[in-house]
């Protein structure tokens, strides 16, 4: 994981995603699933494209599941959006850049103007 993209525990949670003045796009994942791995550079890219302007972090469901069951979690990659300590987007599979860049594009910009 880069320094750009966050893991995200227990320990950090709501401080990096519930507390956030940005929105945060939340890559729930695993070390076993292929189409996590699939995804991961794309999660790298999207953190530097959002450098500043939003929060991208990683959350391994199996260290952290009770923060997954939390969010019924069931199939992975599940992206989640969060933004005021609010899910507001959700994606489940591998997507492309640019469904990624879509979810936070307008978000991010209507915070940071």
């Amino acid at each position: 994981m880069s320094g750009l993209v966050k893991e995200l525990t227990s320990a950090n949670w709501e401080q990096e995603v519930l507390k956030s003045d940005k929105p945060v796009l939340v890559d729930f994942w695993a070390t076993w699933c292929g189409p996590c791995k699939m995804l991961a550079p794309i999660v790298e890219q999207i953190a530097g494209d959002f450098a500043g302007r939003a929060v991208v972090g990683k959350l391994d469901v199996d260290a952290q599941s009770e923060i997954a069951q939390r969010y019924g979690i069931q199939a992975m990659p599940t992206l989640l959006v969060f933004q005021g300590g609010k899910v507001v987007e959700q994606l489940v599979g591998a997507r492309p850049k640019a469904e990624l860049t879509r979810l936070l594009d307008g978000r991010a910009a209507a915070v940071n103007a």
